[in-house]
């Protein structure tokens, strides 16, 4: 193998690969990458055997070939080269070789025979769908996955696909976020998948804030994103998602609508003093004010008031302050609707429009 490459060219495509392989891997073919020179393209994939990434460019190498080499090395050694450099990589015994001006590199490697494959897809939706709205979809439920539960289905994100729509729902127990937007899967009956958190952090990373549309295929053990010339894959976790519509509180008789900077930017001034382990908060809702309180070991205090829109009964409430403010932040909208009907049921937290947002906060007792 033997081919030469810009600077340019190739950082983008390293730092893409080599965002899913883990530093610290049982197998060092999987701290490698997998490097495939064709007659007129190139292959770069890298994987941890959960998620893996493919790019392909145009390009004609001198001599085709396949070889692994360690990506972090890789990567580190292009960062380092300047600007606009030519690179030639060529492939010389059991050693690959990259020239630059005058710097040269000598990389051990690995035989791409021993580099593992993800399986084929087999039957499988096709949806196409804007990147940006596929994106925002993950953004704005991920930050509600739990993180290494023992109910493993939780350390992931459901996608839950009707005929018209997509929805996105992530719980870790103590709080829940949702969302829906529309689009037209073209499937007949509903089909739920879990996406493993690592698969959701690397498809954000992978999607773009703007309109152009990318091909998702959802296969009984995978998820795959097709965008440009990068094909990503992840497998599913392999449980029942609980049943998530239980627990999602019906919308009260008086709603607390309020600025959501305001709340956001007074949430956080109490949140100073809060207890640094269970970040406990107490809010007070009375006619047209809320008061948030905050007190810490060390029998220190704060109090927040807030001006409010609400005509209930008066009622005292204790939350995971960090929970809230995850959930405004999500929210995008100028005001913000927050349901709390008594003193032991849980927040539903609304945008003040029609978008299918709903973020679902437990209480905690102080």
């Amino acid at each position: 193998m033997n081919f030469n490459i810009t600077r340019n060219e190739i950082l983008p495509l390293l730092q893409g690969v080599c965002g899913v392989i883990d530093r610290r891997q049982a197998l060092p073919i999987l701290s490698n990458l997998l490097i495939v020179a064709e007659k007129d393209k190139i292959t770069f994939t890298g994987t941890d055997m959960e998620v893996e990434m493919v790019t392909t460019i145009s390009h004609h190498p001198e001599t085709p070939g396949e070889i692994t080499v360690p990506a972090r090395k890789l990567l580190d050694i292009c960062k380092a080269l300047p600007d606009d450099s030519k690179i030639g990589i060529s492939f010389n015994k059991d050693q690959i070789v990259i020239k630059s001006g005058k710097s040269k590199f000598t990389l051990s490697t690995l035989p791409a025979s021993e580099y593992p494959s993800t399986e084929a897809l087999g039957n499988s939706s096709e949806i196409s769908l804007s990147q940006k709205e596929f994106k925002a979809l993950l953004e704005d439920t991920m930050f509600s996955m739990a993180q290494q539960d023992v109910r493993y289905y939780l350390n992931g994100l459901l996608l839950e696909l009707e005929k018209n729509s997509l929805r996105a729902v992530a719980t870790d127990g103590h709080r829940l976020a949702l969302k829906e937007i529309k689009v037209q899967t073209g499937i007949e009956e509903s089909q739920q998948i879990i996406i493993p958190r690592k698969g959701v952090i690397e498809l954000i990373r992978l999607l773009d804030s703007d309109d152009k549309n990318i091909n998702v295929e959802i296969s009984q053990n995978h998820i795959r994103v097709s965008k440009d010339k990068v094909q990503f894959t992840s497998k599913l976790i392999d449980g029942k998602f609980p049943d998530y519509q239980r627990v999602i509180p019906k919308e009260g008789e008086h709603p607390v609508k309020t600025n959501r900077n305001t709340l956001k930017q007074g949430l956080i001034r109490a949140s100073i003093l809060s207890n640094e382990k269970y970040k406990g908060i107490r809010l007070v809702l009375q006619n047209d004010r809320l008061k948030a309180f905050a007190h810490n070991p060390e029998q220190e205090e704060a109090e927040e008031e807030i001006e409010v829109s609400y005509k209930g009964d008066d009622i005292e409430i204790g939350f995971n302050v960090t929970y809230l403010l995850d959930a405004l932040s999500a929210i995008k909208t100028e005001e913000v609707i927050l349901n709390i009907s008594d003193p032991n049921s849980s927040c539903l937290i609304l945008p003040d429009d029609d978008t299918d947002c709903k973020y679902v906060v437990m209480p905690m007792r102080l």
